[in-house]
């Protein structure tokens, strides 16, 4: 297997990732307590955004799928809101998909042989 060096915007990604998914997870522990039915989809919601990154750093595929799709959720969710909202998560999600998709970093998440990606 050729080892392709991490391209930074994927690293970045994926950092910016682990942080959301960290501080979200810590800030929002506190609905646990408060309504542990939509407390625990927050935290299961953040902690999928901690393991995206975690994941999108070893380089699997799936991960930066999981990432576009947390994004997307998340645009979704902000269209209910105030349109100034929708439109931040809608130029974060561009930003995200255009940073993971680039040439660079798909050769990076493909760089197995036959572009197969285990766990």
């Amino acid at each position: 297997m050729n080892a392709v060096k991490r391209p930074l915007s994927v690293a970045i990604v994926a950092c910016l990732y682990i942080v959301v998914g960290t501080i979200g997870s810590v800030f929002h522990f506190k609905d646990l307590l408060a309504a542990p039915r939509e407390g625990m989809a927050i935290e299961i919601t953040e902690l999928v955004a901690l393991g995206c990154g975690v994941f999108m750093l070893l380089g699997k595929n799936w991960a930066r799928w999981l990432a576009l799709a947390w994004i997307v959720f998340h645009v979704i969710l902000s269209a209910f809101h105030a349109v100034r909202e929708f439109a931040v998560h809608c130029l974060i999600c561009i930003a995200i998909a255009w940073l993971l998709f680039r040439p660079a970093a798909a050769r990076y998440f493909h760089r197995a042989a036959g572009g197969v990606d285990g766990l």
